[in-house]
Formats: structure tokens, sequence, C-alpha cells
């Protein structure tokens, strides 16, 4: 695990500027977190296009059916796509996490047009790039989603994995969930859905998904150098693009606000 920590070391000071980013001090009012939602719910969404393209490259998904490569790493791919695809929501209905996201947006009235009209530009065919153009889609947003893409199509599952395990790693402060609380005291109105998909993510990448994550890295690269460099190059773009769409979250959030 020398190379993990090497990667971890090299990228410190991104994850530092993604945990002390301005954002979260933005951050006063349920109104604030509608607007992180309506621009955080493509990444989201596009989580679930570099695990199915794990799930491509490490698993079998044609047929006829042969035997993955590495069960082990099969294994956690599957495990993640289960709990990620067909997650049990607070009501002990089956869904998937961006569909989690989506009824908690329903829940606090943030909007959901956007991205609804994006999914459906998709389902009629069009291109990942068709649909951002199509919906008006805010830069910052664009690129993030257009840089997880040019990941997948590298076709190496050591690059992918990169993005997923140190560019996809649990960022949502404790305060989202106590804002979140102290405005369902205040207004009497319920966000139940989003605090549980807040809890749920949590729970799932700090106890499970975490760990293993930096397990299939591990096994990816093994002792190819090249292979590690480019996990940590990798690295340390999908970081630059989230501090990116942090940065753009930010700018949003400031100009709805009141000016003094």
């Amino acid at each position: 695990m020398h190379e993990i920590k090497r990667i971890e070391t090299a990228i410190a000071p991104l994850k530092q500027q993604l945990s002390q980013h301005p954002l979260y001090r933005q951050l006063s009012s349920l109104e604030d977190i509608n607007t992180f939602m309506e621009h955080h719910v493509y990444a989201v969404w596009d989580f679930m296009s570099l695990l199915k393209a794990l799930q491509r490259e490490l698993t079998c998904v044609a047929v006829p059916w042969l035997p993955a490569p590495n069960p082990h790493v099969a294994r956690f791919i599957n495990e993640i796509v289960l709990g990620e695809e067909t997650d049990i929501n607070e009501r002990g209905e089956t869904k998937s996490h961006f569909e989690m996201y989506l009824d908690a947006m329903n829940q606090t009235g943030a909007n959901t047009q956007d991205i609804q009209r994006f999914t459906s530009f998709l389902s009629q065919q069009k291109t990942v790039q068709e649909a951002l153009d199509n919906t008006g889609t805010q830069t910052a947003v664009k690129n993030f989603v257009n840089f997880t893409f040019e990941v997948i199509d590298t076709g190496k599952p050591h690059i992918i994995a990169a993005a997923f395990t140190f560019g996809r790693e649990d960022l949502i402060p404790d305060m989202f969930i106590e804002i979140t609380k102290e405005a369902e005291q205040n207004d009497n109105r319920s966000y139940s859905k989003l605090l549980y998909y807040l809890n749920r993510h949590i729970e799932l990448d700090g106890d499970e998904h975490g760990p293993l994550s930096m397990q299939m890295i591990a096994e990816l690269c093994d002792d190819d150098a090249k292979k590690w460099q480019e996990a940590l190059k990798t690295a340390k773009e999908a970081l630059s693009f989230r501090i990116k769409l942090w940065d753009a979250i930010t700018e949003a959030i400031q100009a709805k606000q009141p000016q003094a």
C-alpha cells in the first residue's frame, strides 16, 4: 500500500482545499442547499457512469458469460452497484441513489427540471455532450461531466478506478445535515429524504466502499509504475475539477443572496 500512501500525500493539498472551501460558509439556508443540489445532482448522476464503466471493464456483462479475470475486484464492483443502483430508501422502496437524490430535491423544493430534461435527452439516444448543451447546463458542470467521460473513454480500469476512488470520496460535511435538521425544526416541513440520503451516503462510503476501493486500486495497478503514475495524475485532475465545480456553486449561491 506504499503507492496508495504516496498518492494520498500528493493529493492532500487538494483535499484540504476542498475541505476548507468557501462554499461551506455560504450554506446558511435551505435555499442555499437547494442551489447546491441543483448543480451537484449532475455529479450524483455521472458517478453511476463511472461505476458502470468499472463494472463493464472488471466483470462480465456480455453473453456468452465468462469468468471475471479478478473475482475479488468483480465482487467489490458488483456490491457497489447493488448499493448504488438498487438501494433501499427510507420507505423501504428499491431505488438508485440518483433517484433518491431527485426525491430529496423535490421534497426540499429544489428545481429538478434541468436534470430531468438532461436524462430525457439521453433516453432519446442523444450524446452526453448534446444533452448538456440542450439543457443550458452551467459551464463548470459541463466540464466536470466531460472530464468524467474522458476518463471513461480511456477504457483503462486503473484510470477509471482512480477517478472513482480519489475523486469521489465523501465530500459532504456534517454541516449539510445540521442545516437540514435546523430547517426541519424551524418551518415544520420534512426534509427526511435529504437527511436519509446524506446519512446513507456517509455510511456506505466511510464504512464499506472507501476501504474496498483502495484495495481495488492496489490490485489494478499492482507493481506497474506507469499505472500508478496515471492513477496519481487522474486523482489530481478529478479533485481539481471538483474544486472548480465548488467554485461555480459558490458563485451561484452568492448571486442569489440579497445584497447588503
